[in-house]
């Protein structure tokens, strides 16, 4: 036996000498002797220090959450957590992922176009065997994006091969001793209505051209008379 346990033995006997003295006391003697001592030491006399038996709430997996004791009061204010703020990136902005090429992306990429055409000619076959309505508005629909989409590419790469030749010009008249010449934006806008009409020509689709630009003016003027009739 240990010295915890003669401790024990020694706090069972003075308890048991208090009982016996106080089950002789009237109750109204109890009642004031506890409102003298208190409540906790009164009871603390009578059936001896309480002993609290610490819980440990242990996890049985670590993944698992903490079990936690109902007699904890929860707090009046949520804890909170501050986890790093996740800044979203675009990879065409992003200086981190490099920079735009768009040499080796036309390299790597340049299947595209050849797909895009085979898919147009799938949809034209597909257009000559359909018979529902809805069914031919949507392969009509596509068949024009695709065609839209053609055309644009069609014109940039244009565009990039008129300003190689224009940078080449000049590179070879400096070569030459020539004093190069720089073509003003006037010049070059008047220059590409003119191979746009030549382009036009050559695919008999100038006249539908034509009629489009005038619908468009006429709407035009027709918005502008009715803000001024408001007024």
């Amino acid at each position: 036996m240990n010295d915890e346990d003669d401790r024990l033995l020694d706090v069972d006997k003075d308890q048991t000498e208090i009982r016996a003295e106080l089950s002789h006391m009237s109750f109204e003697d109890l009642k004031r002797l506890k409102e003298k001592l208190g409540s906790k030491v009164y009871n603390e006399a009578i059936f001896g220090p309480q002993r609290v038996k610490k819980v440990d709430f242990k996890r049985e997996n670590k993944n698992r959450p903490r079990e936690m004791s109902a007699k904890k009061p929860v707090s009046r204010f949520k804890e909170v957590v501050s986890t790093k703020k996740i800044v979203p990136r675009d990879p065409r902005f992003d200086s981190l992922c490099g920079t735009f090429n768009e040499t080796a992306f036309k390299r790597s990429y340049g299947f595209i176009s050849k797909l895009r055409e085979n898919d147009l000619e799938a949809l034209h076959q597909e257009l000559q065997s359909a018979e529902d309505p809805k069914v031919i508005k949507k392969i009509k629909y596509l068949i024009q994006r695709l065609k839209n989409q053609l055309t644009e590419e069609k014109r940039h790469n244009e565009d990039k091969e008129k300003k190689y030749q224009e940078k080449q010009e000049i590179i070879q008249a400096i070569k030459h001793g020539e004093r190069p010449t720089y073509k003003k934006k006037s010049e070059k806008k008047v220059l590409d209505l003119i191979s746009q009409y030549e382009q036009l020509k050559n695919s008999g689709k100038l006249k539908k051209h034509i009629q489009r630009l005038r619908k468009k003016n006429i709407s035009r003027d027709r918005r502008k008379l009715s803000v001024q009739d408001t007024e």
